[in-house]
């Protein structure tokens, strides 16, 4: 028995959730002023996405001071309260860190590119070299290269992702002690875990040789992820810091796959308790990735959801997850939310909470919030959504059906302010919001879910105590049936006690489930109001049926 195998996690971007000042940002104390009602939710770990000092080209993922609390958010005291706050609820909280890179603006980089013979130089990735001759190929996760030019000691740096970004040299120890001593300086504080941003990239290939591949999530498995020291790097800081704390922690994993998974996360191997893959997050992707989509397929995402639980049963554990920061709201993209949002919702969180694995809800999803579709592309905040838009713009895509896209993936779909109640920007803020609320607010939000039984968010309520009372639809074994059904994902959770039935219908027709299920079972969860024939699925209807 393991607490954060147990455990049940709400995420909170900082930015998007409760402004306590008016200045139109999420704030810290706006989150503690919010504590009671996520712990009714009954969560019991709060993750927080990064909230150190940035400048914010990357919405904080760009880290200037790991030490320090971004002023938009308040300071180390209003920090202190919250975390107090959580505890004194019989939460946990565990921090967003982000180890592959840092801001362009964090002294370290200052440093590094005053001169060659810097101390900080080796910090960062850099290659000396002609402006127009880039050190090789690769392409930057935010469109354009990942390479940018540093006329004063003409050489090109790294940079994954925004040139605001800067990838760290984890070869170079000096940078992996900064990092651990980081890491020590938190949990000293008394935070419980992290999750790591995009721990995956930490080692790069030797030589960083070009890429023979356009397909970009092969480009992040082949030539990002996986590094030949990746494994060696986590199980320094397993030593060096994670072992010396009673925490929990969790990998941000691009390019880590099947055939490689228990290498991060085998109980033998000492280095996390689980990972995020994308497996199922980037099954819409076309080649060209997120703004190149393909229809999304019930069938492929069932198969990725057995081949992990085949995968790590009894050797490591998984986290289960449909939507971040990162992704559109899930009921935008994995449900319906026209006719049957209400469903739709509820069959997601029915569907999150019984598998086996870590869940992992982020906020609004428990009110079932939807993605946002702003007219003009100026409404837009993310520098991913907005370096795509240029990409395309310069390539003559016709913006019309470009900006259809946008509406389906930008990652501002998840990031638009919290919705209360139905006052001005939804309760988030008195101000103007950093970015605009979703319209659909006076018909969405918590003050009007409160109070109706049947709502979104009481049914994750019910959920989220039903699987905590019920120690199966955690540890046990974990069944799929008829797998290459378009429309039905049916599966069973068992162990020597006990035995659930759990029952999805992913569409808008009614089905008759076709296989045998025993004459004796109890329908414990459904998502419609008024019960029905056990056999019998309603569009989107979702059901937890008990063995007696």
């Amino acid at each position: 028995m393991t607490w954060w195998k147990e455990a049940i996690v709400y995420q909170i971007y900082p930015r998007s959730f409760k402004d306590s000042n008016g200045d139109g940002v999420g704030d810290l104390p706006g989150i503690i002023s919010k504590l009671d009602y996520i712990q009714s939710i009954g969560v019991d770990v709060i993750w927080l996405c990064p909230i150190y000092q940035s400048p914010n080209d990357d919405n904080g993922y760009d880290v200037s001071d790991y030490r320090q609390i971004m002023t938009d958010f308040g300071n180390m005291s209003d920090f202190d309260l919250l975390l107090e706050g959580i505890h004194q609820r019989g939460m946990k909280l565990i921090m967003d860190i982000v180890p592959n890179h840092t801001s362009d603006e964090h002294r370290w980089f200052k440093a590094s590119s005053e001169s060659e013979d810097n101390p900080y130089r080796d910090y960062y990735i850099w290659r000396k070299g002609e402006k127009d001759k880039l050190p090789n190929n690769w392409p930057s996760f935010f469109s354009g290269n990942a390479w940018d030019y540093d006329e004063k000691t003409q050489s090109h740096y790294l940079h994954l992702f925004s040139k605001k970004q800067p990838d760290l040299n984890w070869e170079n120890p000096k940078v992996r002690q900064e990092i651990y001593d980081i890491m020590h300086f938190w949990f000293k504080k008394g935070i419980d875990g992290f999750r790591m941003d995009v721990v995956s990239l930490i080692s790069k290939l030797p030589g960083l040789p070009d890429t023979d591949s356009n397909i970009f999530t092969e480009i992040i498995s082949k030539y990002y992820a996986n590094g030949p020291k990746v494994h060696e790097y986590l199980r320094e800081m397993n030593q060096e810091v994670l072992q010396h704390y009673d925490c929990m922690t969790v990998g941000e994993g691009p390019g880590i796959t099947l055939d490689n998974a228990l290498d991060y996360v085998g109980e033998d191997r000492n280095e996390l308790h689980m990972v995020f893959h994308f497996g199922h997050m980037y099954i819409d992707n076309g080649p060209g990735g997120k703004y190149d989509p393909i229809p999304y397929n019930l069938v492929d995402m069932k198969k990725v959801f057995n081949a992990w639980d085949k995968k790590l049963t009894g050797k490591g554990w998984g986290s289960i997850f449909l939507g971040n920061h990162d992704f559109p709201r899930i009921v935008s993209r994995f449900g319906n939310d026209g006719l049957y949002w209400q469903e739709s919702a509820k069959l997601l969180s029915t569907l999150l909470l019984s598998m086996r694995g870590t869940p992992y809800i982020f906020q609004g999803d428990e009110i079932g919030m939807t993605n946002v579709a702003y007219e003009s592309i100026e409404e837009y905040r993310d520098i991913e959504t907005l370096n795509s838009w240029k990409d395309a713009m310069q390539k003559g895509v016709d913006s019309e059906s470009f900006m259809r896209l946008v509406h389906q993936q930008s990652r501002d779909n998840a990031r638009t302010p919290f919705q209360w109640n139905n006052a001005n920007n939804g309760g988030f803020s008195e101000g103007q919001a950093w970015l605009r609320p979703n319209d659909n607010f006076e018909r969405i939000n918590v003050e009007k879910q409160e109070n109706e039984k049947h709502s979104v968010l009481n049914y994750y309520r019910k959920m989220v105590k039903y699987r905590k009372d019920n120690p199966t639809l955690v540890y046990g074994d974990y069944e799929c049936f008829q797998i290459e059904h378009p429309e039905l994902f049916l599966f069973k959770r068992s162990d020597d006690q006990r035995t659930y039935w759990v029952l999805l219908n992913f569409s808008e027709h009614h089905h008759d489930v076709e296989f045998e299920i025993p004459e004796n079972v109890c329908l414990e969860m459904n998502n419609y109001p008024e019960p029905n024939a056990s056999r019998r699925l309603r569009p989107w209807e979702a059901k937890i049926m008990q063995e007696r």
